[in-house]
């Protein structure tokens, strides 16, 4: 019996060293199922799903906000104050830009070194045409307004290292969810999953 073409290239990437099934199987509930592309303050370029591997606090914003973006900067740093030291530091703080045309990598790290964020946060660019699909894997609704403002939600959003939504704040304040502390207690304290 002759095997199908397309199964024996399915066997032979399965057999390729370093890229063992398991580390490509998500969880269908995954934001990292998207196929999407980010560009961090750094300039380093990278698909959405090399987030994987830690839990995260998400949330998007835009740079030229003057109003509601500086509360979620402020509100995330709140939620990282009420940690210990060793859960701080395993905490990476992920803020995702809703205007990537405006938001380039030096924007972005102008805005994270005027906010004084701790080091492990990352400031990410979609590629244009990915915001809308970052934004719905988070939950997050967003309208452009004609004078450059953009009306959008204002939480702060928890993933475990696989991608699935454990935890939401919505962002009234700079005072941070109790609830939502204990949830990033709860997803650092769990078991990293072996790939």
């Amino acid at each position: 019996m002759k095997m199908p073409f397309s199964f024996l290239l399915l066997g032979l990437a399965l057999l390729q060293p370093g890229t063992p099934a398991a580390a490509q199987a998500l969880p269908g509930d995954s934001v990292y199922q998207l196929d999407a592309t980010v560009t961090d303050q750094d300039g380093n370029a990278g698909p959405w799903r090399n987030l994987r591997g830690t839990p995260r606090v998400m949330s998007m914003f835009y740079t030229n906000c003057h109003l509601m973006c500086p509360l979620i900067i402020e509100n995330g740093k709140a939620v990282q104050k009420q940690l210990m030291p060793s859960e701080r530091a395993r905490l990476e703080m992920v803020m995702i830009s809703l205007d990537p045309s405006r938001d380039t990598p030096e924007a972005l790290r102008e805005t994270a070194g005027r906010h004084r964020v701790p080091a492990q946060w990352r400031f990410l660019q979609p590629g244009t045409n990915d915001v809308r699909a970052i934004a719905s894997v988070l939950d997050v609704r967003y309208r452009p307004r004609e004078d450059g403002s953009i009306n959008h939600t204002s939480a702060l959003v928890l993933v475990d290292a696989e991608g699935r939504v454990l935890a939401r704040s919505e962002v009234a304040s700079a005072m941070p969810d109790p609830a939502f502390i204990a949830a990033v207690r709860r997803a650092l304290a769990a078991p990293s999953p072996a790939h």
